[in-house]
């Protein structure tokens, strides 16, 4: 059984994820893709098979030979991100929609693969100052990976046509708002 796939794509620290966390926590009938990475757990919080499918270099690249991925890539050097076939199959037999938190060559990449079965959304933040101050307020970052994500989301913003829906996420209620609005009217259309 097919469903449809709601795609949220974003620079890192636009607040896709908590977008992405609010609507399956609003909405029983959206299941997560959980993406398959090679990078390392932060901290203590993140689980295998729940935050990622956390693989060795050895068993990602097993998995890109047997034809397993919809969609991969290298984002970072040494860092593999993809989202599994088995994934999206697994929730639709669950009889639901399929939502993804996922890098923006992803994002790009997943909306060519499902076409009109797909909604995606671009979410970036007002500028890229405000973004700064969110990676740099997460707490994670060096200054050499803060330089290069910020170097790379003004990258990713250049890609925001390629998505059917741009979010600013200025203010977090409103985009919360937001997101369940423009579900809400994806989910029934044919």
């Amino acid at each position: 059984m097919a469903g449809k796939a709601l795609i949220f794509s974003a620079p890192s620290g636009s607040g896709k994820t908590t977008i992405v966390k609010h609507l399956l926590q609003n909405n029983p009938d959206l299941g997560f893709s959980i993406s398959a990475s090679t990078r390392d757990r932060r901290g203590r919080t993140e689980q295998d098979g729940k935050d990622y499918h956390f693989l060795s270099p050895e068993e990602f690249k097993q998995k890109i030979d047997k034809n397993e991925f919809i969609e991969w890539e290298e984002v970072y050097a040494g860092n593999f991100y993809g989202t599994l076939k088995s994934e999206i199959e697994r929730i639709w037999q669950e009889g639901r929609n399929v939502i993804f938190d996922v890098d923006v060559k992803g994002g790009i990449n997943l909306k060519k693969y499902f076409g009109d079965k797909a909604l995606a959304v671009f979410v970036k933040v007002p500028s890229i100052e405000v973004l700064k101050v969110r990676l740099t307020e997460r707490g994670t970052e060096s200054e050499e990976s803060l330089s290069r994500r910020l170097f790379k989301a003004k990258f990713e913003m250049t890609f925001q046509d390629k998505f059917d829906v741009v979010l600013v996420n200025e203010d977090l209620n409103k985009s919360l708002q937001e997101a369940q609005r423009l579900y809400n009217e994806f989910k029934v259309t044919p």
